[in-house]
């Protein structure tokens, strides 16, 4: 097949694909500056393993972020991973083995390890737990609470406990944990019972937003017990997916029997990951991105970082522009050089700008939503930059049946249950990153209410549980030859699958 040829066909399918600044499901960045597209074709064929070729510094930028006790003269511990899921194993298999060492020189059985999270901890967690046998204990959540209680987590932990794992972002409503609180908690229960359980905070999505937005929660390694850290480079990163870090507290918390050393890529180097080779231009743009936004005299005028602040009005259809440039261009040069302490040595306007703004437009969201009275909304003003809506009345549609017909607009908005045990609570999500502008929380607002009023203006229909009342009724008076007796189940797909199918009719364009 001529190149050309094979080329058209991938691209053909390519199109098929659908916009990814409006797959407002994902965390992950779909937009970087036309210099990182420059970057990335200039680092395509380098391996990012090979530490001659491309010297990493990411991880004392982000350690020091983190405040990790690490002298100025000092390397920090850590390691580049391709996402916050390889990041969590590997932490997650330090912890083990710590354990296991202690437990194997006390003389005691290291065959039963555990890990004590919330349940709603991204998957990957469960994916640990299930690769490397550690029994995972969940916290269950509850309505109004989705995120771990850090007091029954305490409660679950015992002596076979490798650590317990808080979330900065959680993945159903962005809600940042309350590490400070878990930190006393397990620090008292350590003191009482001999134990010295440790703390992981899984900052994938929140990792670049808490130093910035809330610079007095103390969450990281200001806290005693918390040994490790892990961060997505590709969510508020704000670089293209492939990149992610793990950083420890210092070397006694990675067994050194887990570090492997080569030479023969030009010198001695360490590695722990669970894979070798990998791409080097998500890693090489973070370097950029650091040195363009983490301090004032970094920070530039881009299409989506210098944005009017604008807010909903009354109508939440309507916005009203109010200018003010978020960017410091207008007020300083651009300094190219970088040094790894931008990160904390500088205000790191730039990046704080960055996230100021994807509040400000998840708060303008929540308005909108707000205001078509329909939806609760669940998320919280302290956290990821997301809005979590449920609907007040789902007797006559649900969040499914909307997020299925907010596809016709080109719009990905997911709609899922919550975890155990409030499976009960169906809500919907939309992700704030970088890209969304005012501009399109006004047309997804719009399109939202466009979409509940065609629902409204459905004609009504029994529910789900008359609907099974009604067929058992119906068993009864007619006898066992008409065999309609249904379980409520089977009654809800069949009405789902009803009016699913006259939603699909309703087409527009997308937009």
């Amino acid at each position: 097949m001529p190149k050309e040829a094979a080329y058209q066909i991938v691209n053909d399918e390519l199109m098929l694909d659908g916009n990814p600044r409006l797959n407002l499901a994902s965390f992950v960045t779909t937009w970087m500056e036309p210099e990182c597209d420059k970057l990335i074709m200039a680092s395509i064929n380098k391996n990012y393993v090979d530490m001659d070729e491309y010297p990493n510094r990411c991880v004392n930028m982000i350690a020091h972020l983190f405040h990790a006790p690490v002298g100025d003269d000092e390397t920090a511990v850590g390691v580049g991973t391709v996402g916050s899921s390889e990041a969590i194993m590997l932490a997650g298999l330090a912890f083990k083995r710590k354990w296991q060492a202690k437990r194997k020189a006390q003389g005691k059985p290291y065959d039963k390890p555990n890990i004590v999270t919330g349940a709603n901890v991204q998957v990957c967690w469960e994916k640990f737990a299930r690769y490397f046998e550690v029994e995972l204990k969940e916290v269950k959540l509850r309505e109004g609470y989705y995120v771990m209680d850090q007091a029954k987590a305490v409660e679950m932990v015992d002596e076979n406990t490798i650590c317990v794992a808080a979330i900065l972002g959680s993945t159903l409503t962005g809600e940042f944990e309350d590490v400070k609180l878990l930190n006393e908690l397990l620090t008292k229960k350590n003191k009482e019972t001999g134990w010295d359980t440790p703390i992981h905070v899984d900052a994938a999505s929140g990792g670049f937003i808490a130093p910035f937005l809330c610079q007095e929660l103390e969450w990281d390694f200001r806290l005693p017990l918390v040994k490790s850290i892990n961060v997505s480079g590709h969510k508020y990163g704000l670089v293209y997916a492939g990149v992610g870090w793990v950083v420890w507290r210092s070397k006694e918390d990675l067994p050194e029997e887990l570090v492997f050393h080569i030479n023969y890529l030009g010198s001695d180097q360490p590695t722990f990951t669970l894979n070798f080779s990998k791409g080097s231009p998500a890693a090489t743009t973070y370097h950029h991105t650091a040195a363009d936004l983490l301090s004032p005299a970094a920070a530039r005028c881009s299409p989506h970082r210098c944005q009017p602040r604008e807010r909903l009005t009354e109508n939440s259809s309507t916005i009203s522009p109010t200018p003010n440039c978020r960017s410091e261009i207008h007020r300083a040069s651009y300094n190219s050089s970088f040094t790894s302490d931008r990160l904390v040595g500088g205000d790191g306007d730039g990046y704080k700008n960055i996230m100021e703004n994807c509040m400000e437009n998840a708060r303008l969201l929540k308005e909108g939503i707000t205001k078509t009275g329909h939806f609760e909304i669940l998320s919280k003003d302290i956290g990821v930059p997301l809005v979590a809506f449920s609907l007040k009345d789902s007797s006559r549609y649900t969040v499914f049946q909307i997020s299925e017909s907010l596809r016709r607009f080109g719009w990905i908005v997911p709609a899922y249950t919550m975890s155990p045990n409030a499976e009960h609570i169906a809500v919907l999500r939309v992700v704030i990153r970088e890209d969304f502008s005012h501009t399109l929380a006004e047309r997804l607002v719009f399109d939202i209410e466009k979409v509940v009023k065609e629902f409204d203006e459905l004609p009504p229909h029994a529910s789900v549980k008359t609907a099974h009342v009604t067929l058992d009724n119906l068993h009864r008076d007619k006898g066992d030859s008409l065999n309609m007796q249904k379980s409520i189940a089977e009654s809800q797909k069949e009405i789902c699958s009803y009016w699913r199918r006259i939603s699909d009719k309703k087409t527009s364009g997308v937009c």
